[in-house]
């Protein structure tokens, strides 16, 4: 039987390490959309609502093809009602800007490659502004930038935060860029990367329950994919959280003892855990999680355990 591993701390420190402070996060691009229709035309792109998104709001949301496939996900900010931030993977950046820019055609909004503009950071524990509210993917205006709220990750609180790239960088300790990449994983919401590029529909990876999909909106590339996807009860696969003693890394696959011929799995997000092994989002075949045994590469190799989602799945959209 598959065994699910429950060790999941509590705690705002590990051994030798704190898990409070600020990580400039440079493997983050920014998109920048602005003009008069620039909420209205992400809108018909993306999987969020954007045209409701109140100035100062964050979330999450994809760029599909046609399939309903990922190409990108973003944490999506509304500085004005004119001029809207996406943080995307670097990546990503350019093809994703080269696809979005196709569909402009008349709409008044401008497309641009804005990261060399911000600084981006991620803030966890005592770093997260106390004037956020908790719930996740809510924004504030935070010195000359904006913070949003994620999810937390093994009991820790945790914000995006865009600074504008001439002002101060944020004050606190220097959190590891490890640390942060753990806490990731922990929190159980993964972005797309250029490896699993169109390899998952939304729901795949759970966008659903963490706040990525709003399935009462309007039409945007694969949306009859996407929901068909969650009403009509097709979807077999979903993000899990897995450790090994062995390191992952994006794009590797994992097999179950049912079938040593194919994959079952892909990992969409790998980190050291600092206290010893390696921990992962696997986006897997549910059937794969309820029993038998979980292998990284092939059937025969390093054992996986199944850790506990930090979050509910939630079954009525």
């Amino acid at each position: 039987m598959t065994h699910i591993d429950s060790r999941i701390p509590r705690t705002t420190s590990t051994t030798g390490h704190t898990l409070s402070g600020v990580c400039r996060l440079n493997h983050l691009g920014v998109i920048r959309a602005r003009g008069a229709d620039a909420a209205k035309f992400l809108q018909g792109q993306l999987t969020q609502d954007f045209v409701l998104l109140k100035t100062g709001q964050a979330r999450l949301a994809a760029f599909c093809s046609a399939k309903g496939r990922m190409q990108a996900s973003f944490v999506g900010i509304r500085l004005a009602e004119d001029d809207v931030l996406l943080v995307l993977s670097a990546d990503l950046l350019a093809q994703t800007l080269k696809r979005l820019g196709m569909f402009v055609l008349r709409a008044q909004v401008k497309l641009v490659d804005d990261t060399a503009a911000w600084q981006v950071w991620g803030l966890a524990d005592r770093a997260v502004p106390q004037e956020l509210d908790r719930q996740p993917w809510s924004g504030c205006p935070w010195g000359a930038g904006v913070a949003v709220r994620l999810y937390p990750a093994a009991g820790v609180s945790r914000a995006l935060a865009l600074l504008p790239v001439q002002t101060p960088a944020p004050s606190g300790d220097t959190l590891d860029q490890g640390l942060w990449n753990w806490l990731e994983v922990r929190s159980g919401v993964a972005m797309v990367s250029a490896p699993v590029f169109e390899a998952f529909v939304p729901q795949m990876l759970n966008y659903e329950s963490v706040g990525g999909v709003n399935f009462k909106k309007g039409c945007y590339p694969g949306q009859e994919v996407v929901a068909r996807s969650q009403f009509r009860g097709t979807l077999k696969r979903r993000a899990f959280l897995l450790r090994g003693e062995e390191p992952m890394a994006v794009g590797q696959e994992v097999f179950h003892s049912s079938d040593e011929t194919q994959a079952c799995g892909t990992v969409v997000a790998a980190a050291a855990n600092p206290n010893g092994g390696f921990e992962a989002v696997v986006s897997m075949q549910v059937s794969a999680s309820e029993n038998g045994d979980l292998r990284l590469d092939s059937a025969s190799g390093p054992a996986l355990s199944l850790l506990p989602l930090p979050y509910p799945l939630v079954d009525d959209v």
